[in-house]
């Protein structure tokens, strides 16, 4: 994060727990939503289902999280229409 400030590089990361972080941007699954998926999956293999028995998921949540302190720090405006398309935006 340091090294991308003080460049001038805007950085975009896939899980919300970067942006908290201080990256600019973030876009990818909500992982505590996977975390609590896979907890369902091993439970169900603890009490003797077959892996290859259970379904193949993708993410349900998928999130757009914007953090304006990176904004603020490189200068840059994120479009309005961009943050109210966000899940959250931290400021």
């Amino acid at each position: 994060m340091e090294f991308a400030l003080a460049n001038q590089l805007p950085t975009l990361g896939f899980a919300r727990e970067f942006t908290e972080d201080g990256v600019l941007m973030s876009y990818g699954a909500n992982l505590s939503a996977l975390y609590r998926r896979a907890a369902w999956y091993v439970d169900k293999i603890l009490k003797g289902v077959k892996p290859a028995d259970l379904p193949v998921e993708q993410p349900m949540n998928i999130e757009l999280v914007i953090n304006l302190k990176p904004a603020k720090a490189l200068g840059l405006t994120i479009p309005p229409s961009l943050l109210q398309r966000a899940d959250q935006v931290i400021e």
